[in-house]
């Protein structure tokens, strides 16, 4: 994979907020690792990873999760943003 997603940062985050149920939103050029991300999440974690399928189009296009019961979104995209970890 070409890109630094900081899985072990996502991991170390996880871990931390004792999240069972996470979401990861995928912008379309790293949706064909999504399994791959997914497993390995799941692997370290313990954590249920589900993978929100539909077009992300920037930070700011977050779904409605609220009928999935999610304890943590992630958001990757193909640059770096300087976001805030809520």
């Amino acid at each position: 994979m070409p890109y630094d997603l900081e899985l072990d940062r996502v991991v170390k985050e996880i871990r931390e907020a004792q999240a069972k149920t996470v979401c990861i939103q995928l912008a379309d050029g790293l949706k064909p690792a999504a399994k791959e991300i997914q497993q390995r999440i799941m692997g370290e974690t313990g954590a249920t990873v589900l993978i929100w399928a539909e077009s992300l189009y920037g930070a700011c296009d977050t779904p409605d999760l609220r009928h999935l019961h999610i304890d943590m979104l992630i958001q990757f995209g193909h640059s770096e943003w300087k976001g805030l970890v809520i």
